[in-house]
């Protein structure tokens, strides 16, 4: 019964590749939009990638990474003294506007890690060493900076080269990779008290304090115990990241513009493949209607629908994702698009398709429910 289904599945090869076409073209769009909202929201917590740290500690109104509200330098001390802490540094977080040589401007964000430790340093040097930014006037660029200033210098970005911010020289000593952020341009690293003179001028400079947590202790017992004895706000790593990620879902349309792409997808999907599927149900009336009067039940016959609709569904689906993945392939190394295709959504999408499915063949199952063995025999 099973190879019979797909045998009139794979006789029409035209219906067949329609009846497909939906599915894939629906995989496409949910999987590009849920792989392009994760790739955002990825962006948007890029910091917290790129400056790895158990506990961050902020002013008590901070929710989200990029909100720079100014501490007092003595806070450092504070949450140094509480219980369970092991070290705590200070950072500096802000978008400046960086002078080329030939007079263009372009913003980046600067960032100033501890002079001593160097805690919250790139991981992956490509050019030049980390303590390379104990040097005069010593700055660090990220790749994506070499290129968007290299376009506005003229010419690529070269260890050596030498910038000015905030009337100071800045001397690039190294290059290194890390995740791209949503928006404040390229990652500059420089040494905490160094980003002070380079960055405007104010009465409290500091962003963030990275603290750890001594050998045995819980980063989050720790840190509510910041929380209570400092009255600053200090989140674990992972819980900075998911108050991140709810403060762009609360306060931007990213959600719903991305969502109407994936809904989109899915009722394009559901209809074209609804459609084709019911007019190829049509088109095998008589063939159908044969099988019930040879005594096939209503119910096998439904079988066979459910195996042909699982069949579209199933290769469509795998189709549409193998282009997305090598769509989202082409975007990560062209750098300039969030992309992250998680396991998640491959996840979602192929529950989505096989709602889809289930819709198609349900439009087939109520069409044969009413079909009456009789009609092979009318002309």
């Amino acid at each position: 019964m099973f190879r019979l289904a797909l045998r009139m599945l794979y006789g029409d090869r035209s219906k067949y590749l329609m009846l497909m076409s939906g599915i894939v073209f629906a995989t496409i769009l949910m999987a590009q939009g849920g792989s392009l909202f994760c790739g955002i929201m990825s962006w948007m917590a890029s910091t917290l990638h790129n400056v790895r740290a158990p506990i961050w500690v902020s002013d008590p109104m901070v929710q989200q990474v990029g909100d720079n509200r100014p501490m007092r330098d003595t806070d450092v001390s504070r949450v140094r003294s509480v219980e369970g802490v092991s070290w705590a540094v200070p950072l500096y977080q802000s978008v400046i506007q960086v002078k080329l040589g030939n007079g263009k401007a372009q913003a980046v964000t600067l960032m100033g890690i501890d002079n001593t430790s160097l805690i919250g340093a790139p991981q992956t040097m490509l050019e030049g060493d980390i303590e390379d930014l104990r040097k005069p006037n010593s700055v660090i660029i990220d790749i994506y900076g070499v290129q968007l200033l290299g376009r506005e210098l003229g010419r690529p970005i070269r260890v050596g080269d030498r910038f000015e911010m905030n009337d100071r020289e800045a001397v690039v000593v190294g290059i290194c990779k890390v995740q791209r952020g949503f928006m404040g341009g390229p990652y500059m690293y420089t040494s905490y008290d160094r980003a002070v003179l380079y960055a405007p001028s104010q009465r409290k400079m500091l962003s963030f304090v990275l603290a750890g947590v001594q050998e045995g202790a819980d980063a989050a017992t720790v840190s509510a115990r910041i929380s209570a004895e400092s009255g600053l706000r200090a989140y674990t790593e992972d819980e900075f990241f998911w108050s991140t990620i709810a403060w762009y879902m609360r306060n931007t349309p990213i959600p719903i513009n991305i969502g109407l792409i994936v809904l989109i997808g899915f009722i394009v999907g559901t209809a074209v493949s609804g459609q084709a599927f019911y007019a190829f149900v049509l088109e095998n009336t008589r063939n159908l209607g044969a099988l019930k009067a040879m005594g096939l039940g209503t119910w096998r016959l439904a079988a066979m629908l459910v195996i042909q609709s699982l069949t579209v569904g199933m290769t469509g689906y795998g189709i549409g994702m193998g282009v997305v993945s090598l769509m989202g392939r082409a975007l990560i190394r062209s750098g300039r698009v969030p992309f992250l295709l998680l396991w998640q959504v491959g996840a979602i999408v192929g529950c989505a398709v096989l709602i889809i499915c289930t819709i198609s063949a349900l439009l087939g199952i109520s069409r044969i429910a009413r079909l009456e063995p009789a009609i092979v025999f009318r002309s």
